[in-house]
C-alpha cells in the first residue's frame, strides 16, 4: 500500500490508513459545492481522509469545521492530515457515529457536506473496512438525510454527492425532511458515456432547481475546460 501522500496545491493528505481512498468524487463536490453564504460552521460527515474539511477550509473563512469518522484507522489519519494542513485551528474531527454524534451536539451548521458510503448492491469484498466505507448499510440515504434535518440551520445548505440511478429517490426522501433541491450537478465520464454522478445541494429554502451537466474527459487525460475550472485550485497538473 502505497505511503506516498496525495498532494494538492496548498495541502497533503495520507491516505495509507483510510479504506477510500480519494477520488474524482470528493474533488468534485468539495469544489462545486457553494459557500456563497459564507458558512460560520462546516460539517463534513463521514470525513474518511478529511479531503472534504481540507478543501472547504482553503475555499471559505468558516471558524468551525467539523467532521465525523467512524473507522478508528481512518480517523486517526484523518486528525492527522487535519493537524498537519495550515488550517489545523480550525478543523476538527470527531470519532463517533452519526447517531451519537446527533445525540451529543446541539449547535446547528451552516453547511454541511457528505461523500457517503453508496453500494446498495449485495457485493461485498473480503475487506470489512473498505465495505464499510463503501456500503449503504453503514449508514442508509434516509439516516443521513434525517441526521442532516436535525444538523443543518435554518439558511443552511447540504451538499452531497450520489450515484445518478439514486438521485430520484435521494431528493424524494429529502422532501419528507423538508430538504429541497436548489442545485444538480450530473456528471459524466466523457461525452458519449452515461451520467455517473449526482451532485446535489439542498435547503429548508425551496427554490427553482439550476440544473446543471459536467463532462470530465473529451478522451483519456483529455480534460474539458468546465472540469479545469473547477479543479484547477486543488489539482497540481491543473
Amino acid at each position: 500500500m502505497s505511503k506516498k501522500p496525495f498532494v494538492f496545491k496548498q495541502f497533503n493528505v495520507n491516505q495509507d490508513q483510510c479504506a477510500m481512498k480519494i477520488g474524482t468524487d470528493s474533488v468534485l463536490l468539495g469544489a462545486w459545492t457553494s459557500i456563497e453564504n459564507n458558512p460560520f460552521s462546516v460539517l463534513d460527515i463521514g470525513a474518511g481522509t478529511g479531503v472534504l474539511s481540507l478543501m472547504l477550509a482553503q475555499r471559505c473563512f468558516a471558524e468551525l469545521i467539523d467532521a465525523i469518522e467512524i473507522d478508528d484507522n481512518t480517523y486517526e489519519q484523518c486528525v492527522d492530515n487535519f493537524e498537519q494542513s495550515t488550517w489545523g485551528d480550525r478543523l476538527f474531527c470527531y470519532h463517533a457515529s452519526l447517531e451519537a454524534f446527533v445525540e451529543e451536539i446541539e449547535d446547528k451548521y451552516d453547511l454541511i457536506i457528505s461523500n457517503p458510503p453508496f453500494y446498495s448492491e449485495d457485493f461485498k469484498t473480503e475487506n470489512t473496512q473498505r465495505d464499510l466505507a463503501r456500503f449503504t448499510d453503514a449508514m442508509s440515504f434516509e439516516h443521513l438525510i434525517d441526521s442532516v434535518s436535525k444538523l443543518l440551520s435554518e439558511d443552511g445548505i447540504f451538499s452531497v454527492i450520489i450515484p445518478f440511478k439514486e438521485e430520484v429517490a435521494f431528493i424524494e426522501i429529502a422532501s419528507n425532511y423538508h430538504l429541497s433541491p436548489n442545485k444538480i450537478l450530473r456528471v459524466k465520464g466523457n461525452p458519449n458515456s452515461e451520467i455517473k454522478r449526482s451532485l446535489l445541494e439542498f435547503s429548508f429554502h425551496k427554490s427553482d432547481i439550476n440544473v446543471n451537466e459536467l463532462i470530465i474527459e473529451t478522451e483519456r487525460h483529455k480534460y474539458t475546460a468546465d472540469y479545469i475550472n473547477l479543479t484547477k485550485d486543488f489539482y497540481l497538473k491543473m
